[in-house]
């Protein structure tokens, strides 16, 4: 008898003990909210986006366009320079990777893809007033 409870307990504690050592190890890879990067330099401009068009084709950076990947085009930016977009009117905020040269168009300072659009809430009218925060520059070796 001692023998069976001994094999039922161990039985039942290795789930509740594996359950209870992965919410512990998982613990420290959860982001820290409360910890904000410093911006190298920070300036507002109009952005614009494109999207299926152009989804697929190669950006200048080598890289196929994805509509629904976290980039955008900048005139000057190095490759794989961070930067956070945030939306003046509504303070929706975006952090993109610059893979990709433009805009083309006079007055505009970034290109941003469909899906950074969509989560700055500028889909519908196509451009937008965002204020523009260089997180990181690409190291090179």
């Amino acid at each position: 008898m001692r023998k069976r409870f001994i094999i039922t307990f161990a039985a039942l504690a290795c789930p509740l003990v594996t359950i209870l050592f992965s919410l512990v190890l998982q613990a420290p890879l959860t982001a820290h909210t409360g910890q904000t990067i410093k911006p190298i330099k920070v300036w507002t401009g109009i952005v614009s986006w494109y999207g299926p068009q152009f989804d697929g084709r190669l950006t200048a950076s080598g890289q196929p366009f994805d509509m629904f990947s976290l980039t955008a085009a900048h005139p000057t930016l190095p490759f794989g320079s961070m930067v956070r977009l945030v939306n003046v009117k509504t303070g929706r905020s975006q952090v993109v990777r610059i893979n990709d040269r433009g805009p083309f168009v006079d007055g505009r300072e970034m290109d941003v893809s469909f899906l950074v659009a969509s989560r700055l809430g500028l889909v519908e009218q196509g451009i937008g007033r965002v204020r523009m925060e260089l997180l990181q520059e690409p190291q090179h070796p």
